[in-house]
């Protein structure tokens, strides 16, 4: 699996000098990287030590550059180092295997890794879509119709308040400020739901039988908070639903150390399913770089990484309240006289890691026998290393060197990286940061002992000077340089004891870990949202991430929290996982218990003696049910009554007819004079639809149909919508093409009517009191064409009428890219072959009236017929001028990729309203919750207005008919036509032609009728006379 994943290109671009001559392209790393930070009990780490090697590469090679020369003894010193620590690390190297698989081409990624190069974590594939969407900078640069805020939708498993929480909150209000607007929704209840109700309003708590009843669509985007929050998610893997774009935050490493175990225990199945799970999102968002890393068997080119977190502040700051530095220091054999030097380097191991880290001593090692070869009046100075495992390799071969150096006995000490970290920094007086890696984010271990309070010396690292200032914060050094080193440490120590200039340090750096990484973090993810996220036509655009006020974590609203020493540890996600295992384990042990049932099977194999009984009973079977058939013959018997053998033979027919649990809903509609349909597109849109007689279902997709239902299968009615590509730009109006395509055969109503999917989740859905109104008021109407519709046109939540000051057309233009005006213009100029100079725009009155949205209307099935060929005929003209003004992957009608996706939805949502005002339609509004009813523009007043003439019904029949001549004729006006592929072709030639051909089919069964009985005649039998 490539590794396609990539840091925030403010990183890539500040490491390309360093990796440019390495230029390595790698592959996903599959297992645990167990460097990692630890929070529990060294005790109960160290029981899993010997199972848990480290990983590192092993690659012998010779040392690329010499040792600066100095004076003899300290250039013996030195080798001795390099030579006994390397030996050291070769004996821990035996326990580590490689982490990377080997390449394409049969040769390790290894190979190319050489001493002094760096290992980057690079998203080619998401970094290069970014590259192409080019952020919101073309689009503020755009005229835009707009007047509502961007939707983000937030699941959160974690309603803790704790670090994690901290973060997302941060980031959200920092997005709400910038101009988003929030929706909340929570898995369970938590201590975290106040704070989240200041930015985001009530918080909707999900229970497990409401995960599939929300309409994700409204939302321009989904950020999910954890693993915990996996079940919310659960409708977002379904159509229509996936196009949705969604970012999960993955903070925790639970999952990561569980995946060795599912390899190890060939749960493959359960592998897959999480692959599955992280491949729907469009990014996976970690905050530390190792975390990809163990997350590598999951990663399908998705896996992104924000760095920055106040997950170690929130650390140390609760560690420092819960323990004593003195107890700590006396718990591990250190006087408070002795000063205590922590010395630790990067996680990440690379190919040359015993000469890295040779080199590391050599800067180290003047520092060490200065100040503990020997136990001088100054004080007692001890040296602490933090690296690797808690192993006795690690300490052993440490001690040998110290040995070798001549150094106190004691002076020097290991502790390993799976330990309780935080007590071994809390214990030091000073830390050193000896790694000479250049990483991609700032050392987590750094921002904890900053906020610790103590010194920090650390070379200077192009990554170490972005975020702290020499001599206020910390105190760097130039790498690979021991004098530098040695001058650095003397500013911090004097007589044995930390100056005055080290406290200033100290304080100075634990006020800037405190917010350190804070700013970068929010517009890191500010600048995702921008990325990912889709910004429709009618949404407007958020501030530039320059406008961010405040780049500083909200810590006063989680103060409290570490006041009272809450644990921020969740067993949460712990067992949601093994619930998830345990359903696994129990079907691979139903599994089991199947192939057991069927070993038992087949060990009881029938004898030969089993085979001649069974042969004997078939044979007297045979005879018996022979015998009774003779005696049936002979028996006399009444045949019964006509409808008797009638009900007999349909019972029959029935039972053959396998097919048909269908007709059950097609009877329950028997009698009833209206049928309402459903389109949907997707198994996801399923749990918004309704059941019974009055309703019937109308899926565009043959693969998302409903079982055990009725529903229409709109592709095989029209085959058009087999074309991905219509059947987007179509929505639902194809399943309106494909119900109106010989409407016969389908709908023999003389009422019918549309209802979208979404007004069940938008909540204006007919309810059953307006369902019961409408059935009675049109079995009383029967003169004149009404339309009935309950979804009014509306926009963020108001009316389109009066107040607002938004007309019909800006509204449509709101809604298509600000556009809609031209296209329809154009549209309806290319239908009707009107000149330039007479206007095509059909007028929309500016009144108090509502309009038609969303599908949902109830008309006579005459009248929707005489829409669907007003349709035809506009939908084939604007896909005319479309193709004239673009190629097919290009929309005018939108603004966003999902709006190009569906280009003539919007507009086609609203032509209903221009063809009932002009066609002289009655229009009525139905409340859908009581069922009262409110005439809306009403035909009186439209008159001077409408533009009868084009809507006619003799006019768009003849001009449907000249359509037909065309096509059958053969007469395209263009390659693509669509009008012959949205429905029947028909016309009085065809009508004609199928006449004659009856006509001479008829001649011509008579022809042969009687040449057949002339030929009887001929050569038949001829019965002698009776007197002959």
């Amino acid at each position: 699996m490539a590794r396609t994943s990539s840091p925030p290109p403010d990183i890539v671009a500040a490491d390309e000098e360093t990796s440019s001559s390495y230029g390595l392209g790698f592959r996903s790393i599959r297992g645990r990287f167990i460097f990692k930070r630890n929070q529990q009990p060294q005790s109960q780490q160290n029981k899993d030590q010997n199972k848990n090697a480290d990983r590192q590469w092993r690659n012998n090679r010779s040392q690329q550059g010499r040792v600066r020369r100095a004076s003899p003894y300290v250039y013996v010193l030195i080798i001795i180092v390099v030579f006994i620590y390397a030996l050291a690390s070769l004996l821990l190297q035996s326990s580590i295997t490689s982490v990377f698989i080997q390449s394409e081409s049969g040769k390790s990624i290894r190979h190319g890794l050489k001493f002094g190069s760096s290992l980057k974590f690079v998203p080619y594939g998401l970094l290069q879509r970014f590259s192409q969407r080019r952020g919101l900078d073309q689009l503020r640069t755009e005229a835009r119709l707009a007047n509502r805020a961007p939707r983000l939708a937030l699941i959160l498993g974690n309603m803790k308040k704790d670090p994690r929480t901290l973060l997302l909150y941060t980031v959200m209000k920092n997005a709400r400020e910038l101009g988003y607007f929030l929706k909340i929704y929570a898995i369970e209840d938590g201590k975290a739901r106040s704070i989240w109700e200041r930015i985001g309003g009530r918080v909707s708590v999900l229970s497990p039988d409401r995960f599939g009843h929300i309409d994700w669509l409204i939302f321009q985007g989904i950020v999910v908070d954890s693993l915990a929050a996996k079940d919310g998610t659960s409708s977002l893997m379904q159509e229509p639903f996936c196009s949705v774009p969604l970012i999960w935050m993955i903070q925790e490493d639970i999952l990561a150390n569980r995946l060795p175990v599912y390899e190890e225990s060939s749960w493959e199945h359960l592998i897959s399913h999480w692959k599955y799970t992280f491949s729907r999102a469009d990014v996976v968002v970690f905050p530390d770089y190792s975390l990809p890393m163990l997350y590598s068997v999951l990663d399908s080119g998705n896996f992104f990484v924000i760095p920055g977190s106040p997950i170690d502040v929130w650390a140390a700051e609760l560690y420092s309240r819960t323990h004593s530095k003195y107890q700590l220091r006396e718990d591990n054999g250190f006087h408070s006289d002795e000063l205590l030097i922590l010395i630790f380097g990067s996680s990440f191991f690379y190919s040359g890691v015993a000469w890295d880290y040779a080199m590391a001593m050599h800067t180290i090692g003047p520092l060490l026998t200065k100040y503990a070869k020997r136990r001088s009046a100054e004080g007692s100075y001890k040296f602490l290393f933090l690296c690797g495992n808690s192993t006795d390799e690690y300490s052993e071969a440490l001690q040998e060197v110290a040995a070798r150096l001549g150094l106190q006995p004691g002076s020097v000490r290991h502790y390993g990286m799976n330990g309780d970290t935080s007590s071994v920094l809390f214990m030091a007086d000073i830390v050193v940061y000896g790694s000479s890696q250049d990483g991609q984010a700032f050392p987590p271990l750094l921002v904890r002992a900053m906020s610790f309070g103590i010194p920090v010396i650390a070379p200077s690292l192009p990554i170490i000077e972005k975020y702290v200032v020499d001599g206020v914060h910390t105190v760097t050094f130039a790498k690979h340089n021991p004098d530098a080193l040695l001058q650095a440490f003397s500013l911090l120590v004097s007589n044995g004891k930390l100056t005055n200039f080290a406290h200033s340090v100290a304080s100075s750096g634990k006020r800037r870990a405190k917010n350190m990484l804070a700013l970068d973090c929010i517009t890191g993810y500010i600048k995702l949202l921008e990325n990912v996220i889709n910004f429709p036509s009618d949404s407007l655009l958020p501030e530039p991430i320059s406008k961010i006020q405040k780049g500083e974590w909200e810590w006063n609203l989680f103060i409290k929290e570490i006041e009272q020493r809450s644990d921020y540890t969740s067993t949460k996600e712990a067992s949601f996982l093994y619930a998830i295992e345990q359903d696994q384990e129990n079907l691979a042990d139903s599994t089991n218990i199947f192939e057991n049932r069927t070993d038992n099977l087949v060990e009881d194999i029938p004898s030969e003696l089993d085979w001649d009984v069974l042969t004997e009973m078939e044979r007297a079977e045979d005879y018996e049910r022979q015998e009774m058939e003779e005696l049936d013959e002979r028996t006399e018997r009444d045949a019964g009554a006509w409808d008797y053998i009638y009900r007999n033979a349909r019972k029959s027919e029935k039972l053959r007819f396998e097919t048909n649990e269908r007709d059950e809903g097609e009877l329950e509609r028997t009698g009833q004079p209206l049928c309402i349909y459903e389109v949907y597109n997707g198994a996801g849109a399923w749990p918004f639809l309704h059941h019974g007689s009055l309703y019937r279902g109308l899926s565009l997709s043959k693969r998302s149909r409903r079982t055990r239902s009725d529903d229409v299968d709109a592709v095989s009615r029209l085959p058009l919508l087999n074309d991905t590509y219509y059947r987007n730009i179509l929505c639902d109006t194809g399943g309106m093409f494909s119900i109106a395509n010989r409407v016969d055969n389908i709908h023999k109503r003389p009422w019918i009517g549309f209802q979208s999917w979404r007004s069940v989740g938008r909540k204006v859905s007919l309810s059953v009191d307006a369902e019961k109104v409408l059935e009675e008021t049109i079995q009383d109407h029967t003169k004149g064409d009404v339309v009935f519709f309950w979804v009014r046109l509306e926009v963020d939540g108001r009316n389109t009428g009066g107040n607002d000051g938004l007309t019909f057309w800006s509204m449509c233009d709101i809604f298509n890219g600000g556009h809609c005006r031209t296209a329809f213009e154009d549209a309806f100029r290319h239908m009707y072959g009107l000149p330039a100079h007479i206007e095509a725009l059909p007028p929309m009155p500016y009144d108090d009236g509502h309009w038609s949205a969303l599908h949902s209307w109830v008309m006579p099935t005459s009248s929707f017929l005489q829409f669907v060929m007003f349709s035809r005929m506009f939908v084939d003209s604007l896909d005319s001028l479309q193709t004239n003004y673009s190629n097919s992957t290009t929309c005018l009608l939108g603004s966003s990729e999902l709006e190009r996706k569906h280009c003539y939805c919007q507009i086609l949502e609203l032509l209903v309203n221009v063809w009932a005002y002009h066609s002289a339609r009655k229009m009525v509004y139905i409340d859908p919750q009581t069922g009262s009813f409110e005439e809306q523009h009403p035909v009186e007043q439209r008159k001077g207005f409408m533009w009868a003439k084009y809507f006619n019904a003799t006019l768009l029949k003849t001009m449907d008919e000249d359509l037909a001549e065309a096509a059958d004729d053969g007469d395209y006006p263009r390659n693509s036509w669509l009008w012959p592929l949205t429905g029947e072709v028909h016309w009085q030639g065809i009508y004609e032609r199928e006449r004659e051909e009856r006509y001479r089919l008829k001649m011509e069964k008579k022809r042969k009728t009687k040449e057949k009985l002339l030929e009887r005649m001929k050569h038949g039998y001829k019965q002698k006379s009776l007197g002959g």
